[in-house]
């Protein structure tokens, strides 16, 4: 619900903004990779406990995250650049639990071990669903990839905000990943047997 009312709001700027990036011979697989950069610029200032810079430069990384689909429809979207989308995309998941956890490991150890494990998992199960429903099943669970990053972005930027409540913060976002992973393997339990059956 929140993300598609962001979506609502912003889609139309970030179109307007991609097709200005396109005419300049900006390409989206030039933003996806600037976008991933800036994680790791944020997940190098959460180390260094600057997470006012951290907050910044993950808001700016989304920003990108957003630009480079709008780029994308501006011009020829291809099966490598959604490739590449995605893979940054999770990669960047990893990248900033890895840095709170590097930024203090005794507090943050547990919390951010949970996390990722559960980003993993409901990764896992975003991205097989889409293989075994075929490319019908790619473009759908593509956006709801999108809309999962959309949603850890806004948990990240609260571990930024909140530096000192990460642990309470991942647990309870690890719980909404666990219930999402397992809602999609019972979705696919049902519509797969059905197809079976059919």
């Amino acid at each position: 619900m929140l993300d598609g009312h962001f979506r609502r709001r912003l889609g139309p700027r970030l179109d307007h903004a991609g097709q200005a990036l396109a005419r300049r011979g900006i390409g989206a697989n030039t933003v996806a990779v600037t976008g991933f950069l800036l994680g790791l610029a944020a997940a190098l200032a959460i180390v260094l406990d600057a997470f006012a810079w951290g907050f910044v430069l993950i808001g700016a990384s989304r920003i990108c995250d957003g630009l480079d689909g709008a780029v994308a429809r501006a011009t020829d979207r291809t099966d490598f650049g959604d490739f590449l989308d995605i893979v940054l995309d999770f990669a960047f998941y990893g990248l900033i639990p890895f840095a709170f956890i590097l930024a203090d490991p005794y507090e943050n150890g547990a919390a951010g071990g949970l996390l990722l494990l559960s980003l993993y998992i409901n990764g896992a199960s975003c991205l097989a669903f889409a293989v075994m429903a075929g490319k019908g099943g790619l473009a759908t669970e593509a956006r709801r990839v999108k809309s999962l990053c959309f949603t850890t972005g806004l948990v990240f930027l609260g571990f930024c905000l909140l530096p000192h409540w990460f642990s309470e913060i991942a647990i309870g976002f690890s719980l909404v990943c666990f219930y999402t992973a397992l809602s999609r393997v019972m979705l696919a339990r049902a519509r797969f047997r059905a197809e079976t059956q059919a």
